[in-house]
């Protein structure tokens, strides 16, 4: 039995008593409250999960289980999977196990390759963790095959894909029809690539398509599987941007922010909002060769800037992208080939075949490691590569299919007209004819180059025609340099800019887009009145011939009445019309100088002291057209119309001003 003292007695009653208290003083409060303030809240525990960690791809087998790192997940929390580029497509799973750092779930059964933001949900909270690749993988036991030294297989959502081109560099084949592939490879180029093909996409790497894998060499099998992302791309628009040479001078990399890149990424959200699917397409030269060691700005960090395109970028390798340590074609292109991928390839988009061509052979004489070489080259094909241009121009049966080719330096010449405006195609490539004759039998091919920052197009013949496009940098980052003349212009006066290519099934269309300028700013018009009077004033002074066809063409500058007209992106099918109070007046197609490239490089002497460079000075053109007018300021009513019937025009009230910021 217990025992109490009269203290402990004492005690429990004290105790008894402040719990009565107690409980009727709650109770009194319960009685007197009359809002929801006065109710004591219990608070939800904060939904916390720290340490996350996201592979950015993951390879999964289809129904497979994914394991994330990460503290705080309970069994049972939903995972959702939101396709990156369509909030309305969700999937969703639960997860089945946890441990204290990891999540452990399985794939949702109907989610295809893509990319993914993901979150977890427990109850009505819900926290974002990141975003994800995924692959779904095929099952991909290959058994090896005597003589075939790289095998792997092609896959979409863990299906096998028939028919896709597979090479090194040199020998070609074709997916069977599990998707699968084998190549008797020296492995001499170092990686295997696949020509992606229509209506599917890869994954990129920032935005570097990987449509390559290297290899590790030896005689050993490899295996490399490659997965594609069905996408649709029928319907897309190709940005073909020639010759950026960033080398971290010329406050390049200023006029390239606020200039081009921002014009090129608002071209890019226009057509997306469209619904159409954008790629990039370099055309070589993205960097300066002799800066690479100089100013210490080489092909890392061209693409720092490249990975601020809001779209996937395929490149192509100029001149310039060559290590001027190294003589050699071979020795020349690795660091390339190193850094960015293939020099030579092909793809596929929707309905249209994309080949790239390196025809740079990067000579470099006197070059070695450590030591600049003279860093000469000749344009041409070289044999292996012409050799595997023909095994993949095999694969294409259908001789009508749409082709382009993206290649560094021109095929043709740039035209000079007769006195009748007419001009006869120059092969300017050594060995083009041979490529011209490897083309031979399909019916609808187009040639994308650049090098020579001019834009001019060659219609070959009725099946192959060669657009020249000018420059992302116009002359070099100088005439819009600090301190110069303030504008972007190339040598022939088309401004510094890119060509867009909009491909509907196998119908193209293409036009040239001025940076900085709306995508109808496709000519430029000069009243040559106050171009001679402006030339007659300053080219005894600068002592620059290139100023005196425009102050000694006439005896008395400023009389003759006559307009100059620049079409960017002309072709033969254009059309350009003058009207002076209703009546046409004649025009004549011409080889001239652009009276604006003249005053704003080879004249800069005038401005700020500057020596100009023999290869940076203005050169002639053949998309000017001259009109002379009856009397020097009437109004002239000019009209330009393309080959796909889209009208562009002008009024111009005269005298017309000439200056450095004229349109």
């Amino acid at each position: 039995m217990s025992i109490y003292t009269n203290k402990d007695i004492k005690q429990k009653k004290s105790a008894l008593y402040l719990l009565l208290v107690f409980i009727l003083s709650l109770a009194t409060v319960t009685m007197h409250s009359c809002g929801e303030e006065d109710i004591p809240k219990i608070e939800k525990p904060e939904f916390r999960i720290t340490g996350i960690s996201i592979p950015a791809s993951i390879d999964i087998e289809k129904d497979g289980q994914i394991t994330l790192t990460g503290k705080g997940f309970e069994v049972g929390d939903q995972i959702q999977f939101v396709v990156f580029d369509d909030e309305s497509s969700k999937f969703s799973t639960k997860v089945l196990s946890v441990t204290s750092q990891s999540a452990t779930f399985k794939l949702p059964t109907s989610l295809t390759s893509g990319k993914y933001k993901l979150s977890v949900t427990r109850g009505d909270q819900t926290l974002s963790l990141g975003s994800i690749q995924i692959n779904i993988i095929a099952d991909n036991y290959i058994p090896d095959k005597q003589g075939m030294t790289i095998k792997g297989v092609v896959y979409s959502n863990g299906v096998g894909i028939p028919g896709v081109v597979v090479s090194d560099g040199f020998e070609v084949t074709i997916t069977d029809q599990k998707g699968i592939y084998y190549l008797p490879s020296d492995k001499k180029s170092g990686y295997v690539f696949i020509s992606v093909p229509g209506n599917y996409e890869v994954t990129k790497s920032k935005n570097l398509p990987q449509f390559y894998k290297r290899l590790a060499g030896g005689s050993m099998v490899e295996q490399k599987d490659f997965s594609l992302i069905k996408t649709d791309n029928s319907n897309h628009v190709v940005l073909a941007m020639a010759d950026w040479h960033l080398a971290n001078r010329n406050n390049d990399i200023e006029q390239f922010t606020s200039g081009f890149l921002t014009d090129v990424n608002n071209t890019i959200k226009d057509y997306q909002a469209k619904g159409m699917k954008v790629y990039g397409l370099t055309l070589g030269d993205m960097s300066w060769d002799i800066y690479w060691y100089e100013n210490k700005f080489a092909l890392p960090e061209y693409l720092t800037q490249m990975y601020k395109i809001n779209c996937p970028i395929f490149n192509l390798m100029g001149n310039h992208d060559n290590d001027p340590y190294y003589q050699g074609d071979w020795a020349a292109e690795q660091t390339y080939k190193d850094i960015i991928g293939p020099s030579y390839y092909a793809f596929c988009l929707g309905d249209i075949h994309y080949i790239v061509l390196d025809n740079i052979e990067y000579l470099n004489a006197g070059g070695a490691p450590g030591i600049v070489g003279n860093r000469n080259y000749n344009t041409t094909i070289v044999q292996r590569q012409r050799e595997w241009l023909k095994r993949y121009l095999a694969t294409i049966a259908d001789k009508s299919t749409p082709i382009v080719i993206g290649m560094h330096a021109p095929l043709h010449a740039r035209p000079q007209v007769d006195t009748d405006g007419i001009y006869q195609s120059k092969i300017a490539m050594s060995n083009g004819n041979l490529l011209i004759s490897d083309l031979a039998g399909f019916t609808n091919v187009h040639l994308l180059s650049g090098h020579s920052h001019i834009n001019y197009a060659i219609e070959a013949s009725s099946t192959l025609m060669e657009h020249n496009i000018g420059a992302v940098c116009a002359t070099w980052w100088w005439t819009g340099r600090n301190g110069y003349a303030g504008n972007h212009i190339c040598k022939d006066g088309s401004p510094g800019g890119y060509s867009v290519w909009e491909m509907n099934g196998r119908e193209i269309e293409w036009y040239y887009k001025s940076i900085g300028y709306d995508r109808t700013y496709q000519f430029r018009a000069y009243d040559l009145n106050t171009v001679h009077i402006h030339a007659a004033a300053h080219a005894p002074n600068s002592n620059d011939t290139a100023l005196a066809p425009f102050a000694g063409e006439y005896a008395t500058p400023g009389t003759q009445n006559e307009v100059l007209i620049n079409v960017f992106g002309y072709d033969d099918e254009w059309k350009v019309e003058v009207k002076e109070n209703g009546n046409k007046l004649d025009v004549k197609r011409v080889n001239a100088f652009d009276p604006l490239h003249i005053i704003s490089y080879s004249a800069l002497r005038l401005n700020v002291g500057a020596e100009p460079t023999s290869s940076f000075i203005t050169n002639t053109t053949s998309h000017l057209f001259k009109a002379k007018a009856a009397n020097a300021t009437s109004s002239l009513q000019i009209t330009v119309t393309d080959r796909f019937g889209n009208s562009f025009s002008e009024t111009m009230e005269r005298p017309k001003a000439f200056n450095y910021s004229m349109k």
